[in-house]
């Protein structure tokens, strides 16, 4: 499984995160410098160029295979808001970690690049057919997942039938994932519903995951089903926050800048939780 996010340290500085990165030594030295340097957005010429270099990293391998450094250069890449490593990232949609792709196809969604569409959705080839677990492994044979939610976010109405087979999968997060991105594909409420009444679920993780999901499509008969669910209201404000950011995000394309009665309502929806 991925590793936990580091312990931040204070005193550490970006010369050394770029020294640390550079250096083969100590395997948990260069992961912790590619954690802080996506963590602090420190994007410089110097670490896109080190983080590339960490992307195709072969030395730092765990006990199951993977590629630690590569995972947490991937996720780095992704928040550093420069397009010229989208094709090293759409590369590192084939590697052989799982977990590599599912990092790849985050960043993929954070930079927001359009060359990555076609990338992904050949990941969604094979249907339901194909997208079982991995003899031995946690895991899918893809980051469903993650591909799903970067379509969705990427608008690719051409992959709405690809990802229309996943609302019948075995697993409730990709479904969930599925309707999330269905919605923002197409803005049928349908799919809305689909993860309000996935709130209602018994199992925490899944209403969790649903909610998450729910925030991202900013679906406004949702805020008062996030605020009711039975989850923490720690989570409970994230996904407000979502829900409220993706809302706001539609009204800045509008003539009107003031706060919409909607709006109003998720904040003190949201000042309820506090």
């Amino acid at each position: 499984m991925p590793m936990s996010e580091p312990n931040l340290n204070p005193a550490y500085t970006l010369d050394q995160a770029i020294a640390n990165l550079q250096q083969t030594e100590d395997a948990s030295a260069r992961y912790y410098a590619a954690w802080w340097i996506g963590r602090f957005r420190a994007a410089q010429p110097e670490t896109i160029a080190a983080l590339l270099v960490a992307l195709e990293d072969e030395t730092d391998r765990s006990p199951d295979g993977g590629y630690p450094l590569r995972r947490n250069a991937a996720k780095a890449l992704g928040k550093l808001g420069d397009r010229q490593v989208v094709p090293a990232l759409i590369k590192a949609l084939d590697c052989e970690d799982y977990y590599v792709r599912e990092s790849a196809a985050q960043a993929l969604e954070g930079l927001g690049d359009n060359r990555a569409i076609a990338p992904l959705m050949a990941k969604l080839t094979g249907g339901l057919e194909k997208a079982q677990l991995v003899e031995g492994k946690p895991h899918l044979t893809q980051p469903y997942e993650a591909i799903i939610e970067a379509l969705g976010a990427l608008r690719a109405i051409e992959s709405i039938g690809l990802i229309e087979l996943f609302l019948d999968h075995f697993s409730q997060k990709v479904q969930y994932a599925a309707a999330r991105a269905l919605f923002q594909l197409t803005g049928d409420n349908h799919y809305g519903d689909l993860l309000i009444t996935a709130l209602g679920g018994a199992e925490l993780q899944l209403r969790r995951s649903a909610m998450m999901d729910l925030g991202a499509t900013g679906y406004l008969p949702g805020a008062q089903a996030i605020a009711k669910a039975f989850a923490e209201n720690s989570l409970k404000l994230i996904a407000l926050r979502d829900l409220w950011a993706a809302h706001q995000q539609k009204q800045e394309c509008s003539e009107s800048k003031a706060l919409s009665p909607a709006s109003r309502e998720i904040l003190k929806l949201m000042d309820s939780l506090l």
